[in-house]
């Protein structure tokens, strides 16, 4: 596959450091047996180690130049059945794929560019995986990962956004390594991280509407230079009750306090 250079129009960076391809595995935990959902393979290296630990893989490839030679790399294992390799876009994923999956964890070193779409497509789906494992920006890991101490004075609170609170909701943030730009071909801009989302679940919406929850938090981001009570139409009596200054701005705000405040106004 040395004749097939990268595109960039589809973000796509070959992975090539085997330590950092082992972390990737080694924090999803994998047994024997367990589907794994990767997205663009790409060359097939991580696919390679996926396999390797006993996973069976099912890689979803957009880029339609590498499924042949995919194909040729990988034929014992698609003739074994323990790879599954289809060309799609991940983003447009037949409706019964993930329903048919089961548990399944997803891993993969995906296009930055795509990175929040991914994320918040997986997680509010009605078949999440239970654990995700991916390699984002490093800067977008930290500020997905941030604080979850809603005793945290404002002082000390990370700026939150739309999409560290989509992660938290649905579960458990951490970085398990920072992979410097110098192990992808071609090299990107920014140095990497490998983003863990552990135990992956709904129970956050037990008793609260999913859609009215985004719907107040879309609305609280909606002007980033206004203060929330701006943004939502709010009198400055809700956000006292939620223990929120009236200059608070929706970046300021923990997923407890997004939780606390629309139940106040729904």
């Amino acid at each position: 596959m040395d004749h097939i250079f990268a595109k960039k129009s589809l973000g796509q960076n070959w992975l090539v450091s085997q330590s950092a391809l082992g972390k990737i595995v080694e924090a999803a935990d994998i047994k024997p047996g367990e589907k794994i959902l990767e997205i663009g393979p790409g060359k097939g290296t991580l696919t390679e180690y996926l396999l390797n630990s006993g996973a069976n893989v099912i890689a979803i490839e957009k880029d339609h130049r590498l499924t042949l030679p995919l194909q040729e790399k990988f034929e014992k294992e698609i003739e074994s059945g323990q790879l599954t390799l289809l060309e799609a876009d991940a983003l447009q994923l037949p409706a019964d794929l993930l329903s048919d999956l089961g548990n399944y964890k997803l891993v993969a070193n995906i296009p930055y560019y795509i990175t929040g779409e991914i994320i918040r497509n997986f997680l509010e789906s009605d078949h999440q995986p239970q654990k995700a494992v991916l390699m984002v920006q490093k800067e977008v890991a930290k500020r997905i990962v941030g604080l979850t101490n809603p005793k945290s004075s404002s002082d000390n609170r990370i700026k939150e956004s739309i999409l560290s609170i989509s992660v938290k909701v649905y579960g458990r943030p951490s970085i398990a390594g920072i992979v410097p730009k110098g192990a992808f071909r071609p090299i990107p801009n920014v140095d990497s991280a490998i983003l863990v989302i552990s135990d992956i679940n709904k129970n956050f919406f037990n008793n609260i509407n999913e859609k009215d929850f985004f719907k107040v938090v879309k609305q609280g981001f909606s002007q980033k230079r206004k203060l929330l009570k701006s943004n939502l139409g709010v009198e400055k009596d809700i956000l006292a009750d939620c223990g929120l200054d009236e200059k608070i701005r929706a970046e300021e705000l923990t997923v407890f306090d997004w939780q606390e405040l629309v139940e106040k106004i729904k």
